[in-house]
């Protein structure tokens, strides 16, 4: 629930913010109706950075391969009878 919260806090923050940058004119018009989009593919670029990042710091468990290969060794133990 907390999470939903952050996110929902955000969203409004940088609506908010957009909607300020459109009544004034500190920004050019034209540019400031595409920064919806600038943050949809910075999000997915950060996204996939992310990813990126938790594919190389894969933890490994040596504990939960341990067990698995006790599981495969009674597998195949049962699948010879």
């Amino acid at each position: 629930m907390k999470h939903i919260v952050k996110i929902l806090t955000l969203l409004v923050a940088i609506s908010a913010l957009w909607i300020g940058l459109l009544q004034t004119s500190i920004i050019p018009r034209s540019h400031t109706w595409l920064l919806p989009i600038y943050f949809i593919v910075s999000l997915g670029c950060y996204g996939l950075l992310m990813v990126g990042v938790g594919l190389m710091q894969f933890p490994t468990c040596p504990q939960e391969a341990v067990l698995l290969q006790q599981v495969l060794l009674k597998v195949l133990k049962d699948a010879r009878r």
